[in-house]
């Protein structure tokens, strides 16, 4: 799941950064528009001077997934953790790798909604994987099945 989402995240960037110039596409009138913009912060543009706080905390994030995913044998963790992860890994390539680098790297966003900030797919995956990560534990679904300590 997470190569899947990253792979899918690092495509679509690098679609948006070749074909889409400053005015927006318009896909679904303004329902649904792409536009390219480059996000030094956090969501809703938050942090926007503390990229090398976010990439730490994204590395931190990641290391703990890699951890815990070992222990994983529900599907719908997995499948949580995975969305996750990858997400993670999509916008911290971008702050490792893109201007100016050094953890301090813009993310690439282009999707737009109305009366919502820019993202892409790896905020997307992010997000559905909270979302999911609430109701399993709402739902009380374990991580592992019962005797499973791996």
């Amino acid at each position: 799941m997470a190569l899947i989402v990253f792979a899918l995240d690092y495509l679509t960037k690098t679609l948006a950064i070749q074909y889409l110039s400053d005015e927006p596409k318009k896909i679904i009138g303004s329902l649904l528009q792409f536009k390219l913009a480059f996000n030094s912060g956090a969501a809703f543009s938050l942090a926007t001077s503390s990229t090398i706080f976010l990439s730490t905390f994204s590395m931190i994030v990641a290391a703990v997934i890699f951890y815990y995913g070992r222990k994983v044998t529900s599907t719908w963790w997995a499948i949580a953790l995975g969305l996750a992860l990858g997400g993670t890994f999509g916008n911290l390539t971008d702050r490792i790798f893109r201007s100016p680098g050094g953890l301090q790297g813009e993310v690439v966003d282009w999707i737009q909604i109305p009366n919502w900030p820019i993202f892409n797919i790896a905020d997307m995956s992010v997000v559905s994987a909270a979302i999911l990560i609430t109701l399993l534990s709402w739902k009380n679904i374990k991580f592992t099945t019962k005797g499973d300590d791996r």
